[in-house]
């Protein structure tokens, strides 16, 4: 299993929201406080953030722990930000090892996470790749259930798909041929998406900055509110929505 977070709103720095929080992302890779599956993250680490005037994000992605990489925490010092994505691994049997193979998985202006694993990984996937396009699969960035899911979601994002259209059809797709916890989460600068799927999902806006989107909450301040199980939430400039993914119990 793995631990991520979104952020969309006004500047700030990732340090403010990954590692000074009590129980921030940075806590989370060694003492997550909700995780049901596995108990630490210490499989790699990234982040995804986007520079004002510049729609494509930049990345900075590691194979260990977070906490072992000086350069993250005065790269978390340093940044400001309207956006971004960040997640720490814990890696699933069967799946490649290494940066590559660490969220968020990147590509235009899409940043994306997986939070979760897919059973009967890679067999029960066969057909879904037998989908995509040769090219689209020789890109995989890492040979992962992760990867995969994003190589499925970013295919119906460059056919036009909007960011929850996007990851709900991911996710009733392969949940037609297997079971698995898949939850998603998507940015593109502008606006989030994310799924629930046999996983913690939460919210919260801070008022006069931003809306966070987080598989469990930072600290234990009000505010925070769980997304069902089987939902598909959207942050946009509007707020914040959730509805139900069809097929889900």
């Amino acid at each position: 299993m793995c631990r991520h977070i979104a952020y969309l709103g006004g500047p700030v720095s990732p340090r403010e929201l990954l590692v000074h929080p009590p129980h921030g992302l940075y806590r989370q890779a060694w003492a997550p406080r909700v995780q049901q599956y596995g108990t630490v993250n210490v499989d790699g680490f990234g982040l995804g953030w986007y520079a004002d005037g510049d729609e494509v994000p930049a990345r900075y992605r590691r194979a260990g722990p977070i906490w072992a990489d000086e350069t993250f925490a005065d790269l978390a010092r340093v940044v400001r930000t309207r956006a971004l994505l960040a997640a720490v691994r814990s890696a699933t049997e069967g799946c490649a090892a290494g940066e590559s193979a660490a969220a968020p998985f990147a590509a235009d202006r899409w940043l994306f996470s997986h939070n979760g694993a897919v059973t009967g990984w890679p067999g029960k996937l066969d057909p879904l790749a037998a989908l995509l396009p040769p090219a689209e699969l020789l890109d995989l960035e890492a040979r992962t259930d992760s990867a995969l899911l994003w190589a499925l979601t970013l295919h119906r994002l460059r056919a036009g798909a909007g960011l929850g259209e996007a990851l709900a059809g991911t996710v009733a797709d392969v949940a037609a041929h297997t079971t698995g916890r898949l939850n998603l989460l998507l940015t593109d600068g502008t606006a989030i998406a994310a799924t629930t799927w046999g996983d913690t999902l939460h919210h919260r806006t801070l008022p006069g900055l931003g809306t966070v989107v987080a598989s469990e909450p930072y600290d234990d301040a009000p505010g925070w509110t769980p997304v069902p199980d089987g939902s598909l939430l959207l942050v946009d400039s509007r707020g914040v929505t959730t509805g139900r993914i069809p097929g889900r119990d």
